[in-house]
């Protein structure tokens, strides 16, 4: 049979556990430099960081978290809020200069490395990659219907619609403008 050994208190302890890196709610890569997600918490923190965000760009229509503000703050992150309340047909649409404001900021490679989220990183982010994906990368439209519907679920007519129809006539500086981009 084995021996059967134990460690007393006081002898040698094990060094502490790493913290695990835990990714916000619907964290992914949209490109190289621009993640999405859900809004961040305290404990989504620390895996962020390994990300060395620069920019912060917040689709919501409610006030960003005061613990948020000021992790961005201590960790030099700029936060572009845009007010976007969340559409209800017929009732709420999308809006069309918070779209392009943010477009506009994911557009400029010195706000790289990005993180857009809203609340849950759905309908709102949805729409910003999907106007992203068709007036930047020219993205068919089955492939960016498909990758929202990965997101946000099967509901969302209205958000599909705005991206089929939007086109704010943006201009690209060739300068500022990431490898990702095609027009």
């Amino acid at each position: 049979m084995g021996d059967y050994i134990s460690q007393s208190q006081d002898e040698e302890e094990l060094p502490p556990r790493p913290m695990p890196l835990v990714p916000p709610l619907g964290f992914a890569m949209v490109v190289p430099g621009v993640y999405r997600s859900g809004h961040p918490l305290e404990i989504n923190f620390p895996m962020l960081e390994k990300l060395k965000l620069r920019t912060i760009v917040y689709l919501a229509d409610q006030e960003y978290a005061e613990e948020n503000i000021q992790w961005c703050a201590r960790s030099n992150i700029r936060i572009f809020h845009q007010r976007i309340a969340n559409v209800r047909e017929p009732y709420l649409d999308n809006n069309p200069a918070a779209v392009t404001a943010a477009l506009k900021v994911l557009l400029d490679k010195r706000n790289h490395p990005v993180l857009v989220h809203s609340n849950k990183g759905k309908h709102r982010v949805g729409v910003l990659v999907g106007c992203m994906r068709k007036l930047l990368q020219r993205w068919s439209l089955a492939a960016i219907h498909a990758e929202y519907g990965r997101f946000a679920g099967e509901k969302g007519e209205a958000d599909l619609e705005f991206i089929e129809l939007f086109d704010p006539g943006l201009v690209v500086e060739k300068e500022w403008a990431p490898a990702w981009v095609r027009v």
